[in-house]
C-alpha cells in the first residue's frame, strides 16, 4: 500500500521515541518517506508533527514555530539528564520555598535568554550527539543558544517529602530546552531541579486538540495546502504563475514572507517561495512539471 502526501499531528505517548512513532506510521501508511519536526524525548508526550512523502519537505520550516508546554518541575533533586529518566540525586530541602522566592527565580528565566542546552541533548559536538558523548563518560561543553521564553508561569504546586513539585505553563521559541529551564530554576534556588513530566500542547497553530492517537488503522492526512495555511502566509496563483512555479522559476509576484506557500488554482500546494526583489524565488518546489 502507498499513500498520498500530507501532514499528521500525533499525540505522542510517553515511553517511546519520536523515531518509533515514525516507524509505526510507516507501517500504517505503507511508505518509508516519513519524518517528524521537533523531537520529543521518550518521557514527553503531546504534539508531534509528521510529514508524509512530499510533506517531509515542509518539516524544517514547521519546526521553527513557537511551542507551548505543560510540565512538572521537581525542586530539591537534580538529575544527570535534567529529567526523570536520568540518575536523580537529592540536593536540598525545597519543601519550604515560598511563592515569592520561586517568582524571583522565575523572572530572569523569561524573555530573551542565552540558554545552555541540557548535556543529554541531540546537539552535535564534533560530529557526535551530545548525549552519546555524555553516556560514554566524556566531558560535554555546549555553547549557549539564543532562545525566547514568553511565558514561564506556575499554575500549581505541592510538597512531596522534602521536594516541591511545580506544574508550569511554558511558551517559548523553537530550540528552547524545558529540561534546561528546570535545571536553571533549581540552580537559582540552590535546591536542584529536574523535569518529572512534559507535555507539548502546541507547535505554532498546531494544537493538541488536532492530534490523533496512533492506533492500528492509518490516520487521515492533512492536505499540504491546509498545513501551509496553518503555518505560513499563502498566495493563490494564476494558471500561468502555477506553470512557472512547477518548473521552479522565479515569478513576478511579491510574497509577504520567507517562506510563503504558493497555491495552484486547483488548491494544491506547489512550493514554498521567498521574496526576491519585486518578485519571488523558490525555497522548495513540492511538485514537478
Amino acid at each position: 500500500m502507498t499513500t498520498d502526501s500530507g501532514v499528521v499531528i500525533v499525540d505522542k505517548p510517553s515511553g517511546i521515541t519520536s523515531h518509533r512513532v515514525v516507524g509505526q506510521l510507516r507501517r500504517l501508511l505503507g511508505t518509508r518517506k516519513i519524518g517528524h519536526a521537533g523531537t520529543l524525548d521518550p518521557m514527553a508526550t503531546g504534539v508531534l508533527i509528521l510529514g508524509v512523502n512530499r510533506g517531509t519537505r515542509l518539516l524544517g520550516h514547521l519546526a521553527l514555530h513557537d511551542k507551548r508546554y505543560l510540565a512538572t518541575i521537581r525542586l530539591g533533586e537534580s538529575s544527570s539528564t535534567d529529567d526523570a529518566d536520568g540518575d536523580v540525586t537529592p540536593v536540598a530541602n525545597a519543601s519550604a520555598l515560598t511563592p515569592e522566592q520561586i517568582e524571583a527565580a522565575l523572572a530572569p528565566l523569561r524573555g530573551d535568554l542565552e540558554q545552555i542546552p541540557s548535556t543529554y541533548s541531540a546537539i552535535k559536538v564534533d560530529g557526535k550527539r551530545a548525549y552519546a558523548l555524555a553516556r560514554a563518560g566524556e566531558e560535554v561543553e555546549l555553547k549557549p543558544r539564543a532562545v525566547t521564553v514568553s511565558r514561564f508561569d506556575v499554575v500549581d504546586s505541592r510538597v512531596v517529602g522534602e521536594c516541591l513539585d511545580l506544574d508550569v505553563d511554558v511558551e517559548c521559541s523553537s530550540g528552547t530546552y524545558i529540561r534546561a529551564l528546570a535545571r536553571d530554576l533549581g540552580a537559582a534556588l540552590g535546591v536542584g531541579g529536574h523535569l518529572t513530566s512534559l507535555r507539548r500542547t502546541r507547535i505554532g497553530r498546531y494544537s493538541i486538540d488536532d492530534a490523533v492517537t496512533l492506533a492500528e488503522t492509518a490516520p487521515p492526512l492533512m492536505a499540504l495546502a491546509d498545513a501551509a495555511r496553518l503555518s505560513f502566509p499563502v498566495v493563490d496563483l494564476t494558471d500561468d504563475e502555477a506553470t512557472d512555479v512547477r518548473y521552479g522559476r522565479r515569478i513576478e509576484r511579491a510574497v509577504p514572507a520567507t517562506p510563503t506557500g504558493l497555491i495552484a488554482p486547483t488548491g494544491e500546494l506547489l512550493a514554498l517561495y521567498e521574496p526576491d526583489g519585486d518578485g519571488a524565488k523558490p525555497l522548495a518546489v513540492l511538485v514537478g512539471s
